[in-house]
């Protein structure tokens, strides 16, 4: 299946993503990240489970690494990250990813 919102589509398949048809590149965390969000796209998700997901059980307290993995997804997926459109922080909570367009 291939996840579009806007300009972003996420291939989970190929694990390919794009913006406005070309390639972006992602680490392997930014992309688990990104998985992540996709999966639940339109939802609220917890520092925690994220952290938990990403970096394993041990670093579930550990926001500063959300913080900065969220700032260089915002770089490369944003057009203005300092705006996000598509990466939505829920203050206090975690992040969504605004919900997938119906095509």
């Amino acid at each position: 299946p291939i996840f579009r919102s806007g300009p972003l589509a996420v291939d989970l398949i190929k694990r390919l993503v794009t913006l406005e048809g070309r390639e972006v590149r992602l680490s392997p965390k930014e992309y688990e990240l990104l998985r992540l969000l996709v999966q639940h796209a339109g939802r609220v998700v917890t520092h925690q489970h994220l952290l938990r997901e990403v970096w394993g059980p041990a670093q579930a307290k550990e926001t500063q690494y959300l913080r900065v993995y969220v700032g260089q997804l915002r770089g490369k997926l944003e057009a203005d990250p300092s705006q996000p459109r598509l990466i939505l922080t829920e203050p206090g909570v975690g992040y969504r990813l605004r919900e997938g367009d119906e095509r």
